[in-house]
């Protein structure tokens, strides 16, 4: 299981594996990939779940020692995940360590550009970010990424309400996304 580093305490390795439940289930919502222009693929989705954790790691950060090791072991928990998805893909044992590296690198890197468009509040920066994370592929500034950067807005707003004690537990709770209307 992904978790093997958290047997140490049960009562937290059940917080960790549900708080990271919460989150991957948020990322993997159906909606992001048919109306967000997220890409349905392993990157799309390891892009959409880093922004979900990039989010809820900046909530932390304001947040007790307890929630910060909290954030801290969910985010081994998601490297740990990343490695075992590699190894069934039939990355070689030699291969991992390298892609892990650059995983990592890719992950903060995204952590430090989002962080800077959503603290100067600058939507433009934001949807560029997303744009050349989401889709690398695709220099077209017509690929509109507006809905997902209004969306990542949103979560953060919400999380900012959420209490220290319910971060502290392991219960953030991240709103989904609203739904295109079929009209």
């Amino acid at each position: 299981m992904i978790f093997g580093l958290f047997r140490k305490n049960s009562r937290n390795q059940e917080i960790v594996e549900r708080q990271y439940a919460v989150l991957t289930a948020a990322a993997r919502e159906p909606e992001l990939y048919r109306s967000y222009a997220v890409p349905d693929t392993v990157i799309g989705r390891f892009e959409m779940l880093s922004t979900v954790l990039i989010l809820y790691f900046r909530r932390t950060q304001s947040a007790s020692d307890s929630s910060k090791a909290l954030a801290q072991s969910i985010v081994e928990a998601f490297f740990e995940d990343i490695d075992h998805s590699m190894r069934e893909l039939g990355i070689s044992d030699h291969g991992v360590p390298k892609r892990m590296k650059k995983f990592a690198s890719m992950f903060y890197g995204r952590g430090d550009s989002y962080g800077r468009a959503l603290d100067s509040g600058d939507l433009v920066e934001l949807e560029a970010a997303l744009r050349r994370n989401f889709h690398p592929e695709n220099a077209d500034p017509a690929l509109s990424m507006q809905k997902l950067a209004h969306y990542m807005l949103e979560i953060e707003a919400n999380l900012k309400t959420v209490p220290d004690d319910v971060v502290a537990r392991g219960e953030v709770t991240i709103t989904a996304p609203k739904e295109e209307s079929q009209g």
